[in-house]
């Protein structure tokens, strides 16, 4: 995998992680079934001798999530055209605001105990910003310059945020991840507000989401940008070379029927 360079020095870990990361790399799930999911691996990372630390990279079929920090006031769309655009829209347990998703996004959830992170069970603001800059890495290897602002949990540039993060503390452990919207081609996404940035004089300024391609006016290919999260976030949190498979990590039949994808080893 590649190695990145550091934008800021890291003194967050008191020990590298003390088990091995899976990296799984999923396709496309629907938000009922990915809750299912996140509430098994939550459960399974954080039991004593449980899960090894898990990262899922996957797709979520067309929706709009809103985190803890969200309203539906966020939403600027009315019920009746979101029930023609078959949109539903789902409040979650997991951290941020309201994040519009659909093709062209990609999804990255992590689940550990913070111990196995090197981490106190306490370090929740540590390992966010050990995800953030995973994140940010992998924006610059792709040629996006991102901006970190104060008071704000994503990254974002002239078109928007760029990436949207949304981690959930539980029961010593973290769940969830963020988003990124790598070539998202979503005519509404000007009317869902996924942060509001604070402004020195105590006024807000919402913040809605672009994409990588629409920053750098290039194209960039789904695969290169999951290989490169995977690559940076690894090496954010002091990893070595991660396990990866292909599929989710829970069998198809425990999440629902029209879930078919394989699980297999592939590296």
């Amino acid at each position: 995998m590649p190695r990145f360079q550091q934008s800021a020095p890291m003194h967050c870990t008191a020990s590298p992680p003390s088990r091995p990361l899976s990296v799984w790399l999923a396709g496309r799930i629907d938000w009922h079934r990915y809750a299912i999911l996140a509430e098994r691996l939550a459960g399974e990372t954080t039991t004593p001798g449980g899960r090894n630390p898990t990262l899922v990279i996957f797709e979520l079929e067309p929706c709009i999530t809103i985190g803890r920090l969200g309203s539906r006031a966020d939403v600027a769309i009315p019920d009746e055209e979101l029930a023609a655009r078959q949109l539903a829209v789902r409040f979650t347990g997991r951290g941020g605001g309201a994040v519009l998703h659909g093709p062209g996004q990609v999804c990255v959830a992590m689940f550990a105990s913070l111990v196995d992170l090197g981490l106190a069970s306490n370090a929740v603001g540590a390992c966010v910003e050990r995800f953030e800059q995973g994140l940010e890495q992998a924006l610059r290897s792709l040629r996006c310059g991102p901006m970190r602002h104060p008071g704000v949990h994503g990254l974002s540039g002239r078109t928007g945020l760029v990436a949207a993060v949304g981690l959930a503390a539980r029961r010593g452990g973290i769940a969830h991840g963020g988003f990124v919207n790598v070539c998202s081609a979503f005519d509404l996404a000007h009317r869902v507000t996924s942060q509001k940035r604070p402004l020195a004089d105590g006024r807000q300024v919402a913040m809605t989401m672009g994409s990588i391609e629409a920053e750098i006016r290039r194209r960039v290919r789904l695969q290169d940008a999951r290989t490169t999260l995977v690559a940076a976030i690894t090496e954010s949190f002091g990893f070595d070379t991660p396990h990866v498979h292909s599929g989710f990590p829970v069998m198809p039949a425990a999440l629902g029927s029209s879930l078919s994808e394989t699980i297999s080893r592939v590296g």
